[in-house]
C-alpha cells in the first residue's frame, strides 16, 4: 500500500458519512471512536475482538482502553494518513458492537 498518497480531507469526509460514529481528525490524519461499555471486562472483551479483527485483517489501530471504555484510532503507517482500508476497518469494528 505504500506509495500512494493518503485520501485528501473531502474523500475521508465523503467516506465519514457511512460510519457517522467516527470523527475525523483536524489533519484529516486518522480517524477515531471511543465506544462505552458497562465495565472494564467489556471493554477488555472487545478490545480483544479488535485485536482478532486487526490480526485477520492486516491492519492494526491503535488502541486504549479502560474501566468502561475504549479509543481506537485507525490510520495507515505505510502513508502515514487515511486509505480506504481504514474505513473499511472502522466499518467492521462497528458491526463488533451490534454483534
Amino acid at each position: 500500500m505504500g506509495g500512494i498518497p493518503p485520501l485528501t480531507r473531502y474523500d475521508a469526509q465523503q467516506l465519514l458519512l457511512q460510519i457517522p460514529s467516527w470523527q475525523l481528525s483536524d489533519e484529516a490524519h486518522d480517524i477515531r471512536r471511543r465506544f462505552e461499555f458497562r465495565d472494564f471486562a467489556e471493554a477488555m472483551s472487545f478490545v480483544e475482538k479488535i485485536g482478532e479483527l486487526a490480526e485477520r485483517e492486516g491492519h492494526h489501530p491503535d488502541i486504549c482502553f479502560g474501566w468502561g471504555y475504549a479509543e481506537i484510532l485507525l490510520y495507515s503507517h505505510k502513508i502515514d494518513g487515511l486509505h480506504e482500508n481504514d474505513f473499511i476497518m472502522a466499518a467492521k469494528a462497528e458491526q463488533l458492537i451490534t454483534a
